[in-house]
């Protein structure tokens, strides 16, 4: 994960990637060539924390952009299965709930952005009035 403003040390930033791509924190420690202890005491330290959840949102943001990007294949897809009589109910509910759900994350979401933002600029301009 390379190119991601890393600043921990080549051993820390292998355990950052192998946190990702195990399944546990001993793995990854395996994978990292450390001791499980090591990555655990690693893992409470503000730097590597900070690091661990940034490549997180960069991954998260991808991920979004990717499914924004398909997102009407993937409301068609989801049309059919539930307008399919052999789509089990319960399928049809866990999606319809997950597709409501999801929109109403990215309004709220994109409204607490906005307000973030005018906030950001009305402390600039108070500051910028000192």
């Amino acid at each position: 994960m390379k190119g991601h403003g890393c600043k921990l040390g080549r051993k820390k930033a292998a355990a950052v990637e192998a946190l990702y791509t195990t399944k546990n924190h001993a793995e990854a420690a395996r994978v990292a060539g450390v001791d499980p202890s090591t990555l655990k005491r690693w893992l409470r330290l503000p730097e590597f924390q900070a690091e661990f959840l940034q490549i997180g949102r960069d991954v998260m943001t991808q991920t979004n952009a990717r499914i924004q990007h398909n997102s009407g294949t993937l409301a068609s897809v989801g049309f059919k299965l539930v307008a399919d009589a052999a789509t089990p109910a319960s399928v049809k509910a866990r999606l319809v709930l997950g597709l409501l759900d999801r929109g109403n994350q990215t309004v709220e979401q994109l409204d607490i952005l906005v307000r973030v933002a005018l906030l950001e600029r009305s402390q600039e301009k108070m500051k910028n009035k000192r």
